[in-house]
């Protein structure tokens, strides 16, 4: 026969039941809390930037890239359509003004400008021709006048004789009319005459004025023949170094083909791009701060392209100190646009964190020893610092190092 248990034998047995079964829970919690925090990431002290917001002014810059060209070169192009016989030069040589760089077939120019110059003499010889033709027909002329004025006299004297004898009775009306009739016709053919010479001479004029423009034409053409001969042996157009040149000896080439480029290696500019998205920020007068390496050049924007070529604005930066050592050419350099002010604004130092104004996942310092990803937007910047539009507050530290390789975790424990 079973004996009964005592109720407090039963109450005794069920509490160490229940320590029993909590001692195991909080034994699993610990457990799960040593390994979450066992497995926390946790990175070094010395890995990290940390940088503390502020409030303050903002000159707001836009980056772009750049690279450095001579601030003054010129190509040369081929005056005809020819071949290459002959390289005088090299890329990268020293070249004064006048120097041939290299020589272009211009026989068949050469031939043409022989003609033309046989051309020219003739044309010389008929302006010539016709202007001893005209001297000759207009003296003639002005002598037939002196001649014809004479007999006008005299056809007026003959009026009055008549006129005073007919005064006196020994001659007659008719006689007298006669004479008069004759002194008219003398004097209209006197005026026809005068009016032929003027005339010849306008027409003289203008036929000399048409052959002297003949003359002047072909003497264009044969000075310019001329150039095209002397820059057949393509001459450098300035002092300077030679950056380009046909390399190949018998090569065509068309008129007007780039065959060589001349710069001035002794002064530099910088020709930027920046994203078309971008381009509205940027104006002729826009001032930028070039750097290379530890070098920071001052300049201003001065020339902008109208049209964007791969989604890039091409632009020209003139520097307040075009002739600095650091300068080369084909050099890269990474430009900086100011276009705006801001004034107590919550700000940031820039760092490699920083792409473009957006949102941002930032490791914020809680505590001394432990960062936690925060929810940040980004504004305008600066080579100096990041506006901050949310997300942060002045005394607020913040990693602004590359943290890309924590973009997973929500928080990290920092080791001394």
């Amino acid at each position: 026969m079973d004996k009964v248990i005592d109720k407090s034998v039963l109450r005794r047995q069920m509490r160490t039941r229940i320590i029993k079964i909590a001692a195991i829970v909080l034994g699993l919690i610990a457990i799960g809390a040593f390994v979450i925090f066992s497995l926390e990431k946790s990175v070094d002290m010395r890995d990290i930037t940390l940088s503390t917001a502020d409030s303050g002014e903002l000159e707001t810059t836009i980056p772009a890239s750049g690279r450095v060209i001579p601030a003054f070169e010129e190509i040369v192009n081929a005056p005809v359509t020819t071949r290459i016989t002959e390289i005088y030069a090299q890329p990268g040589d020293s070249v004064k003004a006048g120097m041939p760089l290299l020589a272009l077939d211009l026989e068949e120019e050469q031939t043409n400008y022989d003609k033309m110059v046989d051309r020219h003499r003739i044309s010389q010889q008929e302006s010539r021709q016709l202007q001893l033709a005209s001297q000759t027909q207009l003296s003639e002329l002005a002598m037939q006048i002196e001649v014809k004025e004479m007999q006008v006299s005299r056809l007026k004297i003959d009026v009055e004789n008549e006129r005073k004898l007919d005064s006196l009775g020994s001659g007659t009306g008719e006689r007298v009319r006669q004479a008069e009739t004759a002194y008219a016709a003398g004097q209209l053919e006197l005026r026809q005459m005068r009016q032929r010479l003027a005339n010849e001479r306008q027409r003289d004029q203008a036929a000399q004025q048409v052959q002297e423009l003949n003359v002047s034409s072909i003497r264009k053409d044969l000075e310019l023949m001329q150039r095209t001969l002397h820059r057949g042996q393509v001459p450098a157009p300035h002092d300077g170094v030679l950056t380009y040149i046909v390399s190949e000896i018998g090569s065509q080439v068309s008129a007007g083909t780039k065959v060589a480029v001349v710069s001035n290696l002794s002064e530099f500019k910088i020709m930027g791009e920046i994203p078309e998205g971008s381009s509205d920020r940027i104006n002729i007068g826009s001032k930028v701060t070039a750097r290379i390496g530890g070098t920071e050049l001052a300049g201003t924007v001065t020339n902008i392209t109208p049209q964007a070529k791969g989604g890039l604005v091409s632009f020209v930066v003139n520097l307040e100190n075009p002739r600095h050592a650091r300068l080369r050419s084909g050099l890269r350099t990474e430009l900086y646009i100011n276009y705006g002010y801001k004034d107590n604004v919550v700000r940031i130092p820039n760092g490699p964190y920083f792409k473009g104004s957006g949102p941002y996942e930032m490791f914020v310092l809680d505590g001394s020893d432990r960062l936690v990803k925060r929810d940040v937007r980004l504004g305008d910047s600066n080579r100096s610092f990041v506006e901050v539009i949310s997300g942060l507050k002045p005394g607020d530290r913040v990693a602004t190092n590359d943290m890309e390789q924590y973009s997973s975790k929500k928080k990290l424990k920092i080791r001394q």
